[in-house]
């Protein structure tokens, strides 16, 4: 019997460090039965460290495990290995999926623990011999996902799916669990739009009626104070504040976070570029990318501004840059500057000075075991000849590593991204700094026209407004033209001289940053002919 005045969880003066770097110091919390917690703080500032404690990632024991006690339910516990944590009742959905990419969500969410039946030949040669049951299966998935509220296709494979149906799959498969005691959630609505973000704040509501208690990491802090019992702040490797959800606000969460106050206000300095050029024409665009829609696009840019795009998910705003940039099949025109662009040729665009951040930072946009120096300088290297000494004419070339260490601590500076320094390896770095330094590396292009797809994905309050303000920086002090896609609408209105709203693979309308948010959101629901 479990005494109710024991908490489900408690942490005791944690420590760790990373690489000679302290990242956490002495952090002490608790969490009891059914109970909501919100952790927040920027990155860097140690919350995923902590749940990789927590959980037994390999990671921890492979860099000298870690300081101080975690208890569950008053008992002294030392995970070696996830499995432990998972036996434990403890289940993780990471910021980065862990799904097998040619199953479906079925197999996915079932993975290890698939139901299975006899038949005659393992009957006489025994269990190693039985089959998978897919009636079984399919009921145990569909169960969970029940259990979120929002609907996902079973038999829908992986690779096809949108990312945001990726993110109820992680979901479903720790619901499906049957010890489930405690659920970690690290950015969880991140990938999502509004609408399956809501689904997922109501799932988490119903966890805790059901005695599930809730580890919650998210930078939309209002969605922590909607559904969270009490709010955790770190900084810096520390616990700054701890206090129940129903005594705070967003504004003083911030505060707390940053150790500053950070404006969220809107746009104020929104241009009306009628009178520009059309920089780029985009015609009859369609794009085979698995989970996007790009049917028929038709959309003007206009040399220097900033333009949004917006939309739910998996209606096509992430399929144009991609199809655009050739990383996806793609039809139809594109011209820049009145001269065509090849689709399908990725090099074309980037000789045309045209660069592009992608949504997808781990498998697109960086060079995990190379240095920040080598990642930020390469594509320039490469495309521009930049950063390289010249001998005999350019006969041969090798690496200016003065240059390139200027240029990387330029924005390790101007970004303030958390690293040891230029020569750390980009694997080592938090989610939101490698966002940080996919933004470099476009930066360190100097690029006449840029793509940036979900550039804040995954990064806290603080560093989402210094992210926004260097894009618009960048715009305004190079004349860059920038096209920025986003899943939050909010975002895109404090940024944006106009914004484009894509439903069914189409555009559905173009708006001024200042039309109000109802007036978008009819665009996104719209259905276009």
């Amino acid at each position: 019997m479990i005494n109710a005045n024991i908490p489900l969880l408690e942490l005791r003066n944690i420590k760790k460090d990373f690489f000679g770097n302290q990242v956490l110091t002495d952090i002490n919390l608790s969490l009891n039965e059914g109970e909501g917690l919100g952790l927040c703080g920027e990155n860097g500032a140690g919350k995923s460290t902590l749940m990789k404690i927590l959980f037994g990632m390999d990671v921890i024991r492979e860099t000298g495990g870690y300081g101080g006690d975690v208890l569950i339910n008053g008992e002294k516990v030392n995970f070696a290995t996830p499995f432990d944590a998972l036996a434990a009742g403890i289940g993780m959905v990471h910021q980065e999926f862990s799904l097998i990419p040619g199953f479906t969500a079925t197999e996915n969410i079932l993975l290890n623990r698939e139901p299975k039946k006899t038949n005659v030949i393992s009957q006489v040669f025994g269990e190693r011999l039985n089959t998978l049951d897919y009636n079984e299966m399919n009921g145990r998935a569909v169960a969970a996902i029940e259990k979120m509220g929002f609907s996902i296709d079973p038999n829908m494979v992986i690779n096809d799916m949108p990312v945001g149906h990726k993110q109820f799959t992680e979901i479903a498969r720790e619901l499906s669990k049957d010890k489930l005691k405690l659920l970690i959630l690290d950015e969880p609505t991140a990938v999502l739009t509004e609408k399956e973000a809501e689904a997922l704040l109501e799932s988490i509501r119903g966890m805790a009626a059901k005695g599930i208690s809730v580890i919650f990491i998210t930078h939309r802090l209002h969605e922590i104070l909607s559904v969270c019992d009490k709010v955790v702040v770190m900084r810096d490797g520390y616990v700054v504040k701890d206090v129940p959800a129903c005594e705070t606000n967003v504004t003083e969460i911030a505060k707390w976070m940053v150790g500053r106050s950070v404006s969220t206000a809107a746009n104020t300095d929104i241009r009306e570029l009628s009178d520009a050029k059309t920089v780029m024409s985009i015609k009859k665009l369609w794009v085979d990318m698995p989970g996007e829609i790009v049917r028929n696009v038709d959309l003007d840019i206009m040399e220097g501004e900033i333009l949004g795009i917006g939309g739910l998910a998996g209606q096509g705003k992430l399929g144009i840059p991609n199809g655009v940039m050739g990383l996806y099949e793609a039809g139809g025109s594109v011209e820049f500057e009145g001269r065509p662009i090849p689709l399908n040729s990725p090099r074309s665009c980037l000789d045309a000075n045209i660069a592009f951040v992608s949504e997808d930072r781990r498998g697109v946009g960086l060079l995990l075991d190379e240095t920040l120096e080598w990642n930020v300088a390469f594509p320039a290297m490469q495309v521009q000849d930049k950063f390289l000494r010249k001998l005999l004419g350019g006969l041969i070339k090798w690496r200016d590593e003065k240059a390139i260490g200027e240029v990387t601590n330029k924005y390790i500076n101007e970004l303030m991204i958390k690293c040891t320094g230029s020569k750390q390896k980009a694997r080592e770095l938090s989610g939101g700094n490698q966002q940080k330094i996919c933004l470099a590396k476009a930066f360190a292009l100097q690029p006449k026209f840029l793509f940036v797809s979900e550039p804040t994905r995954g990064i806290d309050v603080g560093a989402k407004a210094l992210v926004l303000d260097a894009l618009k920086k960048f715009n305004r002090e190079y004349g860059v033209t920038v096209v920025m896609i986003s899943s939050e609408l909010e975002e895109l209105r404090q940024v944006c001289d106009r914004i484009a709203i894509v439903s069914g693979g189409r555009i559905a309308g173009i708006l001024p940053a200042s039309e109000s948010s109802e007036e978008f959101g009819m665009l996104m629901v719209s259905q276009v002919k």
